[in-house]
């Protein structure tokens, strides 16, 4: 099973860099949220169920794309 990585870094499969700053819980619902920073631009912090985060790239909607997951940890800028 995936797990995320507090401070991990990871490559969105549309290219871009992200710090995982936390993860939260929402008190409506209970989800787990993922809560992490964009390392470009502005540096947004932004939020996304942790289920949806450490989902698998949707390959017919991208069939170009070649990482597997949403969001993949990174050990390097490639």
């Amino acid at each position: 099973m995936r797990k995320v990585k507090i401070k991990g870094i990871y490559k969105h499969f549309k290219g871009n860099y992200y710090i995982v700053e936390d993860i939260a819980t929402d008190s409506d619902t209970l989800d787990e949220l993922v809560i992490y920073r964009g390392l470009y631009g502005e540096h947004k912090l932004w939020a996304r169920r942790k289920e949806d985060f450490l989902s698998e790239v949707d390959h017919k909607k991208y069939p170009d794309i070649k990482q597997k997951y949403r969001f993949e940890e990174k050990n390097d800028f490639d």
